[in-house]
């Protein structure tokens, strides 16, 4: 795990960025309204929080790395149940990275050192795994995030082998693209991979600093993202998310921020500072939406979930009794 932590001390160094970036321009970002979460191993609490996902039925999932467990909470952030211990049992993990979720509900986790796929229902019961080390088809070398599309696909960022590896919801496997390089379908350790509506595939390209987007089958389309910290540019892409309006959510770790994006890589706005306080951030890795619109962040270095919600719709702050978190 040397690689990992020495890209977070890589962050230290961003933070530096974080105080001159530019404002937000384009769109109105999302505005806070709650959080939850501090470091420890107890209910709620988290230890290297890299991904959350939501379900269908509202819920949250958080990949609690350090724990070795996925904890769910409501869409509010009040504890539901978790499960996992360190092992390589079934539903035990060895550092559980990347969770998603299909649309019957089972939650995919990539557990990341175990280098294997584990499937479970939305309270946790196992139901299948795949996976072991190595290059070949359907083996891995440190998955590290998981998505899943309308048909219920499975797409895993096989981070060491650099390329994306897409498998039935039972672990059969279709088809991989993506090989070590700079060059279009090819990758620097892909952390991150989302779909789209349209069946698109969104993967967060880290050392190459940039966003490369391909149709279901792999054929690429596009890409966006540069170094920087500017707008549009990036010091860090971790997890990647679309909404149902087609948009692209970025988690840039090291400038400790999210950024916003149209499907086809247009920028239309970033939030976030370095810090603890609401809205600000210290290295988020995980993004995920939910049907709503609301955006939740995996904001990793302070142990938390935060939640945002669109600009536009501050009146859901009102059936949750927080108005206090979205006008204070």
């Amino acid at each position: 795990m040397s690689k990992r932590f020495s890209y977070v001390c890589a962050m230290l160094l961003a933070l530096g960025f974080a105080s001159i970036l530019p404002a937000a321009v384009g769109a109105q970002a999302p505005v806070y309204i709650t959080q939850w979460g501090t470091p420890g191993s107890s209910n709620g609490q988290f230890n290297n929080p890299f991904s959350v996902a939501t379900s269908a039925a509202g819920d949250v999932y958080v990949a609690d790395w350090g724990n070795h467990r996925i904890q769910k909470f409501t869409g509010a952030g009040a504890y539901v149940t978790q499960w996992g211990s360190n092992g390589t049992g079934n539903g035990q993990f060895n550092y559980p990275y990347g969770v998603a979720t299909d649309a019957a509900g089972n939650v995919y986790v990539a557990d990341q050192l175990n280098n294997r796929i584990q499937k479970f229902t939305s309270t946790g019961t196992f139901l299948t795994k795949w996976g072991l080390f190595g290059s070949g088809n359907g083996q891995f070398n440190q998955p590290v995030a998981v998505a899943t599309d309308a048909a219920g696909n499975v797409y895993v960022a096989d981070e060491y082998n650099n390329r994306i590896q897409k498998f039935t919801g039972t672990g059969v496997f279709l088809t991989t693209w993506g090989s070590p390089g700079s060059g279009i379908v090819q990758f620097a350790q892909p952390l991150g991979v989302a779909t789209d509506a349209a069946g698109n595939v969104y993967v967060a390209d880290l050392l190459n600093y940039r966003i490369q987007k391909f149709t279901g089958a792999g054929i690429f389309i596009t890409q966006f993202g540069s170094v920087g910290s500017g707008a549009g540019e990036n010091f860090g892409p971790y997890g990647v998310a679309t909404d149902a309006a087609g948009n692209v959510y970025l988690a840039d770790f090291n400038n400790s921020r999210i950024e916003q994006f149209t499907g086809t890589g247009t920028y239309l706005t970033q939030w976030g500072t370095s810090g603890a306080g609401p809205g600000q951030f210290y290295g988020p890795a995980g993004v995920a939406t939910d049907a709503a619109g609301d955006v939740y962040v995996a904001d990793t270095g302070n142990n938390r979930v935060q939640e945002f919600v669109p600009a536009s719709t501050p009146t859901k702050a009102t059936s949750w009794g927080r108005l206090k978190s979205l006008y204070r």
